[in-house]
C-alpha cells in the first residue's frame, strides 16, 4: 500500500519492533496472497485476533 516494493524489510523491522501490537495493530498485515505471515505472537494468535475483529 505504501507503493515501494523495496521497503518490505523496513516495514517488517518496524512491525517486529512493535511492542504494543494490540494498540497498534500490526497483526493486520498479511501476505500479498492474503496468507497469514509472520507474527511475533504466533500465527494462531494472529488468526484469533483477525477473527475476533471480523476480518477472517
Amino acid at each position: 500500500m505504501i507503493g515501494n516494493e523495496k521497503a518490505v524489510r523496513a516495514v517488517a523491522h518496524a512491525i517486529g519492533a512493535n511492542g504494543i501490537d494490540i494498540l497498534i495493530p500490526c497483526h493486520r498485515v498479511v501476505g500479498s496472497d492474503h496468507a497469514l505471515t509472520g507474527f511475533a505472537g504466533g500465527l494462531d494468535r494472529k488468526e484469533h485476533l483477525l477473527k475476533l475483529e471480523g476480518h477472517l
